[in-house]
């Protein structure tokens, strides 16, 4: 029998499709169904993306320098913007450099690209976010995974790999689908000297640690050891991605990596906005506090009643529904109480769907009210 072509086995088993469009129409609402719905879908942790000194930031950008610079940094695209913001991101983190990319998903593809053949073995959480997992395969070397947030089975993992092994860790920070957290610190502890961890720190950037430097910060670990990949859409509320290492390692990803070398760098108008992203954040303290005690606010209530959907620190909670029938039902309960519904389907979340809620600094008390009477009537 002929095999059938691929495109007929595409055809025959469509991919996952987009999700139901909705419009944002204030910081903390969407039209959903034609009707005002409260919003805790997406990671805007601050509502960045609509501050008024952000979006200023943005339209100067655009009226100064235009749009984009049409071409690679290694050529002729290079411009002042960039630089300034690596040096702000730098400061920012503390970090000894930083390196802007296109995307955050793009941030652990160049990492990797240009530390290929520096390992002889990558070990990587079992449940890493799907650029981590694409990244290992540009690492040339034998991947392992290990059980999610497992340091034991990390250590195994290490033991199997013997005593001469060159060894890199994949890991997130923060974990996208339920805001747990990665133990930073053991895995450190439990890798050799001259090994690197790779931490995608896409959620915790800006929001962990007592000044938002992220996983790092909130685990007091060095950073020696250590290449913290971000994205800037999430508690910056712009976009890019960017690279927190050593300078040598900034050096070698920007003469290895061929991802970085042909990429078009971030829209001029956008870094500037970036720009103002990292100081409103870095000065404005209140932000942090105020995400906190929504978390606190929330979290307080449900553990109460024995509904525990997230990490302390975490600004991400997630509830898995038991069954569809329960899925569909937890629908109705928040559409009830004005919430916008986020059932989510996502690579490495629960085939059958989870529902992930993302509180930000701007959600009022009555919006997290109604969002705890749902959650807790469907309990």
């Amino acid at each position: 029998m002929t095999a059938k072509p691929p495109i007929d086995s595409i055809q025959q088993n469509p991919p996952r499709l987009l999700a139901e469009p909705v419009q944002q129409v204030d910081r903390t609402c969407v039209i959903h169904r034609g009707r005002k719905l409260i919003y805790f879908g997406g990671c805007d942790y601050f509502r960045l993306s609509s501050h008024p000194a952000v979006m200023r930031a943005l339209r100067d950008g655009l009226k100064q320098f235009g749009l984009n610079v049409a071409a690679s940094r290694m050529t002729t695209g290079n411009h002042v913007l960039y630089e300034r913001l690596e040096k702000q991101l730098a400061e920012f983190f503390d970090a000894d450099g930083a390196l802007l990319v296109s995307t955050g998903y793009l941030a652990n593809l160049a990492v990797a690209q240009a530390m290929a053949g520096h390992f002889s073995h990558a070990l990587i959480d079992e449940r890493a976010h799907g650029s981590l997992q694409d990244a290992a395969q540009f690492l040339e070397c034998p991947v392992l995974r290990f059980k999610h947030r497992d340091v034991d089975d990390v250590g195994r993992a290490i033991q199997r790999c013997g005593r001469s092994a060159r060894l890199i860790l994949l890991t997130e920070g923060m974990f996208s689908h339920d805001g747990s957290i990665a133990p930073v610190r053991e895995y450190l502890q439990l890798m050799p000297r001259d090994s690197l961890l790779l931490l995608d720190d896409a959620h915790a950037a800006g929001v962990l640690g007592r000044s938002g430097k992220g996983t790092v910060e909130l685990a007091q670990v060095s950073r020696r050891r250590i290449i913290q990949t971000i994205t800037l859409s999430k508690a910056f509320g712009v976009y890019g991605g960017a690279i927190l290492c050593p300078g040598a390692s900034r050096k070698w990803i920007v003469a290895k990596s061929r991802l970085f070398a042909g990429s078009t760098p971030l829209p001029l108008p956008l870094a500037a906005a970036a720009l103002q992203a990292v100081q409103t954040l870095k000065t404005d303290h209140s932000l942090r506090r105020r995400l906190q005690d929504n978390i606190i606010y929330l979290q307080t209530p449900l553990i109460q009643r024995g509904l525990s959907i997230g990490g302390s620190n975490s600004p991400i909670l997630s509830l898995v529904p038991r069954s569809s029938r329960d899925a569909q039902a937890l629908k109705r309960g928040l559409v009830a109480h004005g919430v916008y519904p986020s059932l989510i389907a996502y690579p490495g979340g629960p085939a059958s769907g989870y529902f992930r809620f993302a509180i930000s600094s701007e959600h009022s008390r009555r919006q997290l009210d109604a969002l705890i009477a749902a959650l807790i009537l469907q309990r």
